[in-house]
């Protein structure tokens, strides 16, 4: 899995309620993810595009557990996360929906606005803007096949739908 984009790029502590403001959460998510990171960088849902990626510190999601948070990122079309951690529940709500997400400790090497390939499957970060190449946690080739799939529940309905075809149902 190969993503290239440009780097949207953050600092320690960005939390859910960041990325999903909570005097939203009563709305689509449309709505949420135009208030996406509005408190850091009001312009961020305006100007991010499909295959962008997003790059931060510490806790990238730390807080409550509101799945919107990884879902507005999905909705405006981030094709992965890049941080030194993140927050538990908001890294596997991130993959359920179908959101790469690596841990990488070399993120100060990127800066807003460069170009970046991450191939997820081994970890390969090349910051093609400034010639370099980082390295990240690789995901596991059943996650890589979750997200392939679009996250947890087109998944796990491709799984049951074969095991039905398999069994004659």
């Amino acid at each position: 899995m190969s993503i290239y984009g440009r780097a949207f790029v953050y600092g320690d502590g960005i939390n859910t309620d960041m990325l999903a403001p909570g005097i939203y959460m009563k709305h689509p998510i449309a709505t949420i993810a135009t208030h996406c990171l509005e408190s850091v960088d009001k312009d961020f849902a305006g100007t991010v595009k499909p295959g962008d990626v997003v790059i931060a510190g510490q806790g990238f999601g730390i807080g409550s557990s509101r799945e919107q948070a990884a879902e507005a990122l999905k909705h405006l079309g981030v094709a992965a996360v890049l941080a030194r951690s993140y927050g538990g529940i908001f890294y596997r709500n991130a993959l359920n929906f179908g959101l790469p997400v690596l841990v990488c400790s070399e993120v100060d090497q990127i800066g807003a606005g460069d170009l970046v390939s991450v191939d997820a499957a081994t970890g390969a970060v090349h910051n093609k803007s400034r010639g370099m190449m980082l390295h990240a946690t690789p995901l596991p080739q059943f996650l890589l096949d979750m997200i392939s799939d679009g996250g947890l529940v087109p998944h796990l309905e491709k799984r049951f739908a074969a095991e039905r075809a398999a069994a004659g149902v």
